[in-house]
């Protein structure tokens, strides 16, 4: 089986626990207005590569892994479902701790063979690093062009699944920095059992550059970038809702 891989990243240290080997999948059905990766969205782009490649080259400074592992991102890793399975498959035959960095965005409750698929790559996931782009349907779908039920009913089947998860929220000035929905997101996480962290990060226009090489509009040019206090406010809105309605 092969997979379109958009490129690797072999010594990441914000994509889960230790050092991680991260893979960058290739294709996406998001369209979020702060992507700093467009050029992973298309399906047909990307490094044609096999598991066995992308294991082999891990393994080449498997010593610098022995407190990380190995990382899906993208793009949307769930969007090559069959592939991804088989990867994590191998990794866990060789005790490697594997992470899916996810938006949720794949997951289809009421499909059958999807839902089957689903559970094959949970039972080889250790850790699901799940981005929630915002808390409020409509304002999701403004944001990333897609509605977010399918999203949060993916974090209730992890609960559910007793996958360990770790939240991840992107804060934009004037878009997801707003309390209410932040002290909404807080109350969510407190409705889940397997949520074993928060991780807030902040706007930044990094990505801005990429847009102008691709020669795409960057449609938040004008929004100003999050600072470390105003993360760290936004983070605290979101802990105590969390607190508050897991009774902590």
């Amino acid at each position: 089986m092969k997979g379109k891989i958009h490129s690797i990243e072999s010594f990441g240290t914000v994509d889960g626990p230790g050092v991680r080997f991260v893979i960058f999948f290739q294709g996406c059905p998001m369209r979020c207005l702060y992507c700093h990766n467009p050029d992973t969205w298309e399906t047909g782009t990307g490094q044609e590569t096999d598991v066995e490649g992308i294991i082999n080259k891990m393994e080449r400074n498997l010593s610098f892994y022995e407190t990380g592992g190995i990382t899906a991102t993208g793009g949307e890793p769930m969007f090559q479902m069959e592939f991804l399975s088989e990867l994590f498959k191998e990794a866990k035959k060789r005790e490697i701790h594997t992470c899916l960095d996810t938006s949720g965005i794949m997951f289809q409750p009421k499909d059958r063979d999807s839902l089957e698929q689903v559970d094959k790559l949970l039972a080889v996931t250790d850790l699901v690093m799940l981005d929630i782009k915002h808390i409020d349907a409509a304002e999701h779908k403004k944001l990333t062009g897609q509605d977010n039920a399918g999203i949060l009913a993916f974090a209730r089947y992890l609960d559910e699944k007793k996958v360990p998860v770790w939240i991840r929220h992107v804060v934009v000035p004037g878009i997801t920095d707003d309390e209410k929905e932040l002290t909404e997101l807080g109350h969510f996480m407190g409705t889940l059992s397997n949520v074993e962290k928060l991780e807030v990060l902040p706007y930044h226009a990094m990505g801005k550059v990429k847009y102008e090489q691709l020669g795409m509009s960057y449609r938040l040019a004008d929004t100003p970038q999050l600072t470390k206090e105003q993360a760290k406010e936004a983070e605290e809105v979101i802990l105590r809702a969390w607190r508050q309605a897991a009774g902590k």
